[in-house]
């Protein structure tokens, strides 16, 4: 059996890493060298050093991109996962219909964020005419926009993770832990919440780089507007790039130091998280 896995190891493998080479290594080795040139097309580029960095840095747009996405993903993060978790909690419980709750809670979840960022431009729009303005009269309409928003595609997709991981906590301890008159408050804090943070580090991940990376339904229900006051950083990059002549360069840029971003933020959590992992 191991000498036939061996044997045809490469035949399954091959394919599946020369399509991550072609489709993933190559482009992204191409973008870095492309972040330190000034450039219209691969063709013409010309190497400038750390040009495209400093300018990436100075442009005032990207630093409040930064900083609008930061507060975004921070607000999304928190309140994602805390509600996420309660309703997997009120689910696990004794009420009824709890299958179909999960499905409907999760729907959401299936839809496209193009299309979930028109439905909820429509949505809020139709309130707000009532006061006679829309989600871009101000910049804070556009952020809680986007959080609610946010909430209503992932709290689902978070919910079914926590419920999966209470329901793999042993039903011997909540008995254990009743026989020894813990209140469901203790129980909540002493047994289920530790022994449900590896279902914790999966969602704060999944919650922490969709939010930071979000782009398409920033793209549809803000686009940045008023004045670029609600552009996160992946809308900023696709503006800088496709929007602003002779700035394909800088627009690369900003785009390797969103990867690292990314992968620093991802790394610590999980990092983090883990540690809290091995202390319960």
């Amino acid at each position: 059996m191991h000498k036939s896995l061996k044997k045809y190891f490469p035949i399954f493998v091959l394919p599946t890493l020369l399509a991550f080479i072609i489709a993933f290594l190559i482009p992204f080795i191409l973008g870095v060298y492309l972040s330190f040139t000034e450039f219209n097309t691969v063709r013409d580029a010309v190497w400038i050093g750390f040009e495209n960095y400093k300018k990436a840095f100075a442009d005032p747009t990207f630093v409040s991109a930064l900083w609008f996405t930061v507060k975004f993903t921070v607000v999304s993060v928190v309140s994602i996962n805390i509600l996420a978790f309660l309703l997997a909690l009120l689910l696990t419980g004794t009420i009824k219909g709890t299958k179909l709750y999960r499905t409907v809670f999760f729907m959401p979840n299936l839809i496209g964020g193009i299309v979930l960022g028109y439905v909820w431009l429509a949505i809020i729009n139709s309130i707000l005419y009532n006061f006679g303005v829309t989600i871009t009269f101000n910049p804070s309409y556009g952020f809680w926009g986007l959080v609610i928003m946010m909430n209503w595609q992932l709290i689902g997709y978070m919910m079914v993770i926590y419920i999966s991981g209470i329901q793999n906590i042993s039903e011997d301890l909540f008995e254990a832990a009743k026989i020894d008159g813990a209140s469901k408050l203790q129980i909540l804090k002493n047994v289920t919440i530790p022994l449900v943070t590896p279902s914790a580090t999966i969602c704060l991940f999944l919650t922490l780089t969709n939010s930071f990376k979000l782009f398409d339904q920033n793209l549809a229900l803000t686009n940045g507007a008023p004045a670029e006051n609600t552009t996160m950083l992946a809308l900023n990059i696709y503006k800088t790039f496709y929007g602003r002549m002779g700035w394909e360069g800088v627009g690369q840029a900003k785009a390797v130091i969103f990867f690292i971003l990314v992968g620093i933020i991802a790394i610590t959590q999980v990092y983090l998280t883990r540690s809290k992992e091995v202390e319960h």
